[in-house]
């Protein structure tokens, strides 16, 4: 598979924010997200080269960490996700996979971390042949069924602007079975600056839903680069 970095730091986003983390991140992805912050990984720019399983575990285990993330681009393209996930697990390490949600596959994770797209991520000024495949991949109710039906799972919503809280809502009442503290709200933005001027109306609304707060801390901590 096509791995463009793999890199240690702490866990910026979610449940298990603060955790030192092997990052493992993947060239390739299916969908064009307007405010992709990993456009070297994803579509426009791909960087990195083909390993075999065999090699990324082993660069792996020279960091030591026991948390292994998995992100992108989007992981779930790839087939063989399934045996290294085996593998990593096999050797005791804990599994994140980020993903986007539109694609399922039976792989090995401790922790799902669902990110689907809302109508903000659709690209403004693309062809039209890419903001239709967009707008057909982005929205995969089924897909996220199934993933949050098998694995212990966080979902996670950029939020730009009150429009997207209706959105999100919609989105979420297709799945009763979703425990609101595993629904994450974290604020569109690169900046620290930005992150925190959006906070108050963010965890207010958090507060009354009984969802979490999820800002970027990787960008608070380390600013917005990459390796982070």
């Amino acid at each position: 598979m096509r791995i463009v970095e793999i890199f240690t730091s702490k866990q910026g986003e979610g449940l298990w924010t603060g955790t030192e983390s092997t990052f493992i991140r993947v060239g390739g992805c299916n969908l064009r997200c307007s405010f992709c912050d990993t456009r070297y990984a994803s579509w426009e720019q791909t960087e990195g080269k083909d390993l075999a399983i065999e090699e990324i575990v082993g660069r792996v285990l020279l960091f030591g960490r026991n948390h292994v993330i998995l992100t992108g681009g989007e992981p779930m393209l790839y087939t063989e996700m399934i045996p290294l996930t085996e593998q990593l697990e096999a050797m005791g390490h804990t599994i994140t996979i980020e993903t986007a949600g539109t694609l399922d596959s039976p792989v090995r994770c401790h922790l799902m971390s669902i990110s689907p797209k809302l109508s903000n991520s659709t690209p403004k000024d693309a062809d039209e042949h890419i903001i239709k495949r967009h707008e057909i991949n982005r929205n995969r109710p089924e897909v996220v069924r199934q993933l949050i039906g098998r694995y212990n799972y966080q979902l996670k919503f950029v939020i730009d602007s009150i429009n997207d809280i209706v959105e999100i809502e919609l989105f979420i009442s297709q799945f009763p079975e979703i425990i609101p503290d595993r629904v994450l709200l974290m604020p569109q933005g690169v900046t620290a600056e930005e992150i925190l001027r959006n906070e108050p109306r963010i965890m207010e609304y958090c507060e009354k839903k009984g969802y979490v707060y999820c800002p970027r801390m990787q960008i608070i901590w380390y600013g917005n680069r990459r390796r982070t």
